[in-house]
C-alpha cells in the first residue's frame, strides 16, 4: 500500500508547490522611520487630495451622460448607491492603510494579506483602469474644446475625406488635443510639490460646483421631476402614445433597471479617493489622518454629486440632455450665458491634473510589480526615473491608440468594472486579515510567508501540534485568539462566499423572473441565501485579531461581505462588450504571469529579503519627479552597465 501511494505523493508535490507559489505572501512588519519634515501632509491636505482626484471629469460629463438616457431625475439615487459602494471600499482601504503603513496601493495590500495571485490580479486590473481612464481624458479634452465653440468632435470636411481615412477625420480632435495634453503635462511636471496647486484647484472647483448647486435650486423647476407624456408632446418630441426611448416620465422614467445601470456608470465618479493611501509616509499622523481623509473626502464627493445632479435635472428636463452634453450647457438652457463660460473654464483646469496623477500612479505601480518580478522584469534593471518616464510615455501612446476604438461611455464602464473588481479584493483582504493569527518577526523585515509551506528542522521542533478540524470547531473554536486552523477556515469560507455571492448576483440580474413567480429562480435564490447565511455564521463565530488599531472596519464580517455583494452586483450591470474587453485583458495578464512572473519572482524562498526596500527606493517617487530629458540616455547607459557588472 505504501509503495502504491508513493507515485501519487510525488505527483501531488509539484501541485502543492505550485499552489504555494500562488498564495505566498509578503510579510511587512514595522515601517521605516520618517522624520517630521518627511511627514508634511495634514488631514486637510489628504482631504484635498482625495476630493481633487475624485471630483473632476465625472461631474462635468457623467451627470449629463447618465441622466439623459439612463436614469432621468433618479440619477440622485444612483449617486447614493455608487457612494455607498465607494464608502464601504473606503473603510477597507482605511484599515489596510493602518495595518500596512507603507506608501503603496491595493496591489501591496493584496500581496501582504491574500497572496501573490490576488496581488497580480489587483495590479493588472489597476493598470487596465489607469490606461482606460487616460484614454477617457483625451475624449474629455475634446468635449472641453467643444464647449468653447470649436466643435472639434464634429469636425469633418469633404476635402479631408478625399485624402485621409474617415476614421481619422472622426477623431480629428484627438490629434489637436494630444499636443495640448502633452504641453500641460510637461508644465505640471515642473512642480516638485503639487499639494498647493491641488488645494487651489480643488477649492476653485468646489466653489464653482457650489454655484451650480445654488443656481439649480434657484432657477430649477420641481415639475421637471414629475414630467408626463403631455410635456413631451408640447415639445413635439413624441407624436405617439408610447414614450419609447424617453422613458415613462416621472422621477424614475426608465424604471428600476435604469437605476441599476445608472449606479454602475455613476461609480466612475468616485474613483480617485484611493490615491490618499499612496501618501501614507507623507502623512503627519497616518493612523488618524488617512482614515479621516478617506471618509471625509468621500462624504464631500457624495454631497457634491448629489447636489449637482439634482440641480441639473431641476434646471433642464432630462429628455433635453443630449448624449455627450456637459454640465455648463444647463446655463444656456436657463439663459445664463456668462455662467456657462465661467463654469466651462474650470473644466480644463480639472483635466490638467487628473491625467498626470493617473499616469504617474500607473508608472509607479508597473515599476513596483517589475521589482517584484511579476511584470516586465526588464523594467527593474533600469534607473527608476528613466523607467517611470518610459512607462508613462508608452502607456500614454497605448491610451491614445485605444481612444480610436471606444466611445466615452465605453471608457466609463471599462474603468468602473476594473476598479470595482479591485475594491472587491480589498474587502476580501480585510475579511481575511482580521481572522489571521499574529506573526512577529524582526524590525523592517520583508519576507514571504507561504501558506502550508515547508518548515526548517528547527521550526518543526518548536512548532505546535497541528489542530484537527471538527464540526464543533466551526461554530465553537476553543482558542480565544485566532489560530492557523481558524485562519484557514475563514480563508476557505470567504472564498466560498465570494463564489456564492457572485452566483446570487447573476440570478438577481434577472429579477423580472423573480417577480413573475417562477419557482426555479426563487428556489435558487432561497438556497443561495441559506448557504450564504450559514457560511457567514461560521466566519462570525471565529476569533478575530486582538491587535489594537486606531481604525478598524466595523461590523466584520458583514460590512466587507456587503461591500463585495454591492460591487459584484454593480459589475453585473455592465455590458457584454465591457466584460469581453476585460476578459481579453485578463487573459493577456495570466499569460504574462504564468510564463514569466511566477518564475522570476524576487522572493522565491521564505527567508530572502531585498538589499533595498521598494519603500525607500520610491520615497522620491511619491511626488512627481522633475525629469530632464537630456539625462535619459545617461541613466539608461548607467543602468545597463550596472546590470552587466552584476551578471
Amino acid at each position: 500500500m505504501e509503495s502504491s501511494s508513493i507515485p501519487a505523493r510525488r505527483l501531488c508535490q509539484p501541485l502543492h508547490r505550485f499552489g504555494q507559489k500562488l498564495v505566498r505572501r509578503r510579510m511587512l512588519e514595522k515601517e521605516v522611520t520618517k522624520t517630521a519634515t518627511d511627514r508634511s501632509l495634514s488631514t486637510l491636505d489628504l482631504v484635498a487630495l482625495g476630493v481633487g482626484r475624485t471630483v473632476g471629469v465625472g461631474v462635468y460629463i457623467l451627470v449629463g451622460e447618465v441622466a439623459g438616457n439612463q436614469t432621468g431625475p433618479s440619477i440622485v439615487i444612483c449617486f447614493l448607491v455608487a457612494g455607498l459602494s465607494s464608502w464601504l471600499a473606503g473603510l477597507c482601504y482605511a484599515e489596510l492603510s493602518v495595518r500596512i503603513p507603507l506608501s503603496g496601493s491595493a496591489y501591496l495590500y493584496a500581496y501582504v494579506t491574500v497572496g501573490e495571485i490576488w496581488a497580480f490580479i489587483t495590479g493588472w486590473n489597476l493598470i487596465f483602469s489607469y490606461i482606460a481612464d487616460t484614454a477617457n481624458m483625451f475624449l474629455a479634452w475634446i468635449l472641453a474644446f467643444d464647449m468653447f465653440g470649436y466643435q472639434i468632435s464634429q469636425a469633418t470636411s469633404e476635402d479631408i475625406l478625399l485624402h485621409i481615412p474617415q476614421v481619422l477625420v472622426k477623431n480629428l480632435g484627438f490629434f489637436i488635443g494630444v499636443p495640448v495634453i502633452l504641453l500641460i503635462l510637461c508644465l505640471t511636471l515642473r512642480f516638485r510639490d503639487l499639494m498647493l496647486l491641488t488645494k487651489v484647484v480643488t477649492l476653485v472647483r468646489l466653489l464653482i460646483l457650489s454655484f451650480v448647486i445654488i443656481s439649480g435650486f434657484i432657477k430649477g423647476d420641481l415639475h421637471n421631476w414629475k414630467l408626463t407624456e403631455e410635456d413631451y408632446r408640447k415639445d413635439e418630441l413624441n407624436g405617439t402614445s408610447s414614450l419609447g426611448p424617453l422613458g415613462s416620465g416621472g422621477f424614475v422614467p426608465f424604471g428600476f433597471p435604469g437605476i441599476l445601470h445608472g449606479s454602475a456608470t455613476c461609480f466612475y465618479a468616485f474613483i480617485g479617493f484611493n490615491h490618499i493611501v499612496t501618501r501614507v509616509e507623507k502623512a503627519q499622523n497616518y493612523q488618524r489622518s488617512i482614515p479621516m481623509g478617506i471618509v471625509m473626502s468621500l462624504l464631500i464627493c457624495v454631497l457634491v454629486y448629489f447636489g449637482v445632479s439634482a440641480a441639473l435635472t431641476l434646471m433642464v428636463p432630462y429628455y433635453k440632455i443630449r448624449p455627450g452634453s456637459t454640465l455648463p450647457e444647463a446655463f444656456l438652457h436657463i439663459g445664463w450665458a456668462p455662467a456657462y463660460y465661467a463654469v466651462a473654464l474650470v473644466f480644463p483646469c480639472s483635466l490638467s491634473l487628473r491625467p498626470l496623477g493617473y499616469m504617474f500612479s500607473e508608472a509607479q505601480l508597473i515599476y513596483v510589480m517589475a521589482k517584484d518580478g511579476l511584470l516586465f522584469p526588464v523594467c527593474a534593471k533600469i534607473h527608476i526615473a528613466a523607467c517611470m518616464f518610459v512607462i508613462t510615455v508608452i502607456s500614454g501612446i497605448i491610451a491614445a491608440m485605444i481612444a480610436f476604438f471606444f466611445r466615452l461611455d465605453d471608457f466609463l464602464h471599462l474603468v468602473s468594472v476594473g476598479t470595482l473588481l479591485v475594491h472587491s479584493v480589498m474587502a476580501f483582504c480585510v475579511l481575511i486579515v482580521r481572522y489571521q493569527p499574529e506573526r512577529k518577526k524582526g524590525e523592517n523585515e520583508v519576507q514571504m510567508q507561504e501558506i502550508g509551506g515547508n518548515q526548517t528542522p528547527g521550526q518543526e521542533e518548536t512548532a505546535p501540534a497541528a489542530e484537527k478540524l471538527t464540526l464543533q470547531k466551526l461554530f465553537f473554536p476553543g482558542s480565544p485568539t485566532p489560530t492557523p486552523l481558524s485562519g484557514c477556515i475563514v480563508y476557505v469560507c470567504s472564498s466560498l462566499l465570494v463564489l456564492l455571492l457572485t452566483l446570487l448576483c447573476l440570478v438577481l440580474v434577472h429579477w423580472p423572473s423573480l417577480l413573475s413567480g417562477d419557482p426555479v429562480p426563487i428556489t435558487v435564490v432561497v438556497l443561495l441565501l441559506v448557504l450564504i447565511t450559514g457560511i457567514t455564521g461560521v466566519i462570525w463565530r471565529q476569533r478575530q485579531s486582538c491587535t489594537p488599531l486606531p481604525f478598524k472596519v466595523p461590523g466584520v464580517p458583514f460590512l466587507p461581505l456587503l461591500s463585495i455583494f454591492v460591487n459584484v452586483f454593480l459589475m453585473m450591470q455592465m455590458s457584454a462588450s465591457t466584460w469581453a474587453t476585460l476578459g481579453v485583458w485578463m487573459l493577456i495578464g495570466f499569460v504574462i504571469y504564468f510564463t514569466c512572473g511566477i518564475q522570476h519572482n524576487w522572493l522565491q524562498s521564505p527567508t530572502e529579503v531585498r538589499d533595498q526596500t521598494l519603500d525607500s527606493e520610491l520615497s522620491s517617487a511619491n511626488t512627481v519627479p522633475v525629469f530632464d530629458l537630456t539625462s535619459l540616455p545617461r541613466m539608461l547607459s548607467c543602468s545597463l552597465h550596472n546590470n552587466r557588472e552584476y551578471s
